[in-house]
């Protein structure tokens, strides 16, 4: 590691007040300063805030702080109850030991698991902007089919993210400047375009105090995630729902995918392709026609197109209680 200094926050103001980089749980952003892929100048130790804490809202929804551990909130009675795609997505994530000491706004942060971005001897546009994307003719397994750009086909890690997305969570931040802002998790991430090192909305110094969840959804949920192996592997294609069906049609979808893109992926085509329809395979189809209109593959990973396919008709079908 490079040499930074140290202090540790007693307030979210103080801590933004404090100019340098937060950390929490540090699963992620250690192993990054320890390859010298961060090298952040000063650390501001949030991890002692009172942002903790799940709390029911007068409006039926959930505030979530970003210091509650991924383990304590998929264990939240609240959230298996009410929001079970988010347990299930948290419980699919990581191993125990780092679920118990990652956060909720780490997990917002965390960055790809692209191997280029983890080898400073290649060339990573991410890492390095300007430098290319040896990931494009290299080993690409893992990396995105949708919404990438020339200059780079890293995918979002987080499972947590992608039920989120389905869940139309909104992060709530504290700038530099004191202000509040409220974000909608679907405006937070940015798609790599010509500034893949730039994945979030955030403004340098602002701080992630809150996610807030809507009243639960109606209709069933669950979250599916397809790996190398059971536990402790990222997601090849993940898939979060939430949908309803009444009277013997779906009327209402959101849907969101993990390991497909640079960020949780929700495209309002395959919604709108399910709803007002009997469930039936054929309607799932279309809809996985309607999400994977513009994937592509780079070699290694044209694979994940038909499997994205068959995991999203797979949900579909335990989702709605079709049968094939």
């Amino acid at each position: 590691m490079k040499t930074f200094t140290y202090s540790r926050a007693e307030s979210p103001e103080a801590a933004v007040a404090a100019g340098g980089r937060f950390i929490a749980g540090g699963t992620n952003l250690l192993d990054l300063m320890k390859l010298q892929i961060e090298t952040p100048e000063k650390l501001v130790d949030i991890s002692r805030l009172d942002l903790a804490r799940v709390e029911r809202r007068g409006d039926g929804g959930l505030t979530i702080g970003a210091l509650v551990p991924n383990s304590d909130l998929a264990a939240d009675p609240q959230v298996i109850a009410d929001y079970p795609v988010l347990s299930r997505a948290l419980l699919a994530g990581a191993s125990g030991q780092l679920r118990n000491k990652a956060t909720t706004g780490g997990n917002l942060l965390q960055r790809t698991r692209c191997p280029y971005f983890y080898d400073t001897a290649m060339a990573c546009n991410k890492r390095d902007p300007g430098a290319g994307c040896s990931a494009m003719d290299g080993f690409n397994r893992n990396l995105a089919v949708l919404g990438t750009s020339a200059e780079c086909i890293a995918t979002n890690p987080s499972d947590m993210a992608v039920a989120l997305r389905a869940l139309d969570a909104t992060i709530v931040t504290l700038t530099s400047d004191g202000d509040k802002r409220r974000i909608a998790i679907g405006d937070f991430y940015r798609l790599p375009g010509d500034t893949p090192h730039i994945e979030t909305v955030l403004r340098p110094g602002e701080l992630i105090t809150h996610v807030e969840l809507p009243a639960p959804p109606a209709g069933a949920q669950g979250y599916r995630k397809v790996r190398d192996r059971a536990s402790y592997a990222f997601a090849l294609v993940s898939v979060a729902g939430v949908v309803a069906v009444a009277d013997g049609k779906i009327v209402s979808a959101a849907l969101a995918f993990g390991g497909l893109a640079p960020m949780p992926w929700r495209d309002a085509a395959v919604e709108a392709a399910l709803v007002g329809q009997v469930p039936n395979d054929a309607v799932f189809a279309a809809a996985a026609d309607a999400l994977l209109a513009g994937a592509k593959g780079h070699g290694a990973n044209d694979f994940k197109i038909p499997l994205a396919r068959r995991t999203l008709i797979a949900t579909l079908r335990t989702l709605t209680g079709a049968v094939a």
